[in-house]
């Protein structure tokens, strides 16, 4: 059979040949040429093909000479079969706080926090310049000092009118002036406290703190420097809480009726060799539209070895199948009829392939799903399954 297709492909070859000088464009003839003898060359060895096949069936004489072709078989067994949308995403903490300064923009004069320190709420980070509202606090305390003594006097005065208009003596114009005096100084005195508060509510101000347990996830600020709470490099103090991490990703817009709260998600942290399994506890309602994709998150368990903008392998579970016949990707073949395996099948003595029309379904990673067609228990052909045809004798490979 080898002979026939050899000299039928010759005989095309020289024919094609013969014809080609006749194009004005070579390239664009030899190209032509090659193509309509790899067409006919294929035709040829599926003829051969098939031939072989038939006179295998019919010609049981030869079939005692017949070399059985060496495959290697895997029995199917049902397993429970998963299908997951691969993603990227990357860790991130639910409680980030970015640490500003309460009364405004200040000149650093002390820093008490260095990265990486572990901070809590309360704590003292920063010390801003207080010069000016210490000032402002003397010269109302001062100020004080001076009201009281003017209100002691002013006071005695009073009492002393007071009791000349009961004797009857003085007039009543004094009196009034008197009380009037004392009343107006008491107002100053009682606004003059308020303006000491105020002031040494602003000279607090001066101290910032944390107002979050967490790490120092950033510290991008030096003494003599303006602490603003952020600058156009970002924020300038931020204190990251790693007791509650999550996972973000993007997950595209056509998987929106698949990807939903609730979807189970394996995180691996590949570097880490780590896996997280966690469900989607938030999805976005609006879509980006600059990449046609919504934000999904899934909580993360405590590990001391996570950290926020760590980078995650994100696999959403979007199909999954209990007792489910699988067979290796690869072996799934096409014909005019649609897909089909091989299997090894014993008749008698022999071992035979036989081709076993198949409907699949999912496929991920290796595997692909098989809805109909194979049953657990058959072997299929997983090694040598491209050059077997129906009926072929076959010996295993034993590894």
């Amino acid at each position: 059979m080898q002979k026939i297709t050899t000299i039928l492909f010759l005989s095309t070859a020289l024919t094609l040949a013969s014809c080609g000088g006749k194009d004005k464009d070579p390239l664009s003839a030899k190209k032509a040429e090659l193509e309509k003898l790899k067409k006919e060359q294929t035709d040829v060895s599926d003829k051969v093909k098939a031939l072989e096949a038939d006179i295998a069936k019919i010609d049981t004489a030869s079939d005692k000479e017949q070399i059985a072709k060496l495959v290697g078989v895997a029995a199917i067994a049902p397993i429970n079969f998963v299908h997951y949308i691969d993603l990227q995403g990357h860790v991130d903490a639910d409680n980030i706080s970015i640490i500003t300064p309460r009364l405004g923009p200040g000149q650093v004069k002390a820093i008490y926090v260095k990265k990486g320190d572990m901070v809590r709420k309360g704590q003292l980070l920063l010390k801003l310049d207080d010069a000016v509202v210490r000032q402002q606090i003397v010269a109302a305390k001062q100020n004080l000092e001076d009201l009281k003594t003017q209100l002691v006097l002013a006071k005695d005065l009073y009492n002393r009118q007071n009791n000349l208009w009961k004797q009857g003596i003085g007039r009543e114009v004094d009196l009034i002036t008197a009380r009037t005096k004392v009343e107006s100084l008491e107002k100053q005195l009682k606004g003059g406290e308020e303006g000491v508060k105020i002031n040494q509510e602003q000279a607090n101000g001066t101290n910032v703190y944390s107002d979050v347990d967490g790490i120092a996830d950033e510290v991008n600020v030096r003494v003599g420097e303006i602490f603003s709470g952020s600058t156009s490099n970002g924020p300038q103090i931020k204190i990251v809480n790693t007791s509650t991490l999550k996972v973000v990703t993007e997950v595209p817009e056509n998987y929106a009726s698949k990807v939903k709260n609730g979807s189970k998600v394996l995180v691996i942290l590949a570097e880490m060799n780590k896996t997280y399994p966690t469900t989607i506890s938030f999805s976005s309602k609006s879509v980006n539209a600059n990449n046609r994709s919504y934000t999904a998150e899934g909580k993360l368990p405590y590990d001391g070895v996570l950290r926020p903008n760590q980078l995650a392998q994100v696999k959403i579970e979007d199909y999954a199948a209990a007792n489910a016949i699988t067979v290796p990707i690869n072996t799934v073949q096409t014909d005019e009829k649609g897909k089909f395996v091989y299997v090894a099948v014993k008749e008698g003595a022999k071992l035979l392939a036989k081709k076993k029309a198949i409907v699949i379904g999912e496929a991920y990673g290796q595997l692909i799903e098989v809805k109909s067609g194979l049953t657990a228990g058959e072997q299929v052909i997983t090694e040598g399954y491209q050059s077997v045809y129906d009926g072929q004798s076959l010996r295993v490979d034993i590894k």
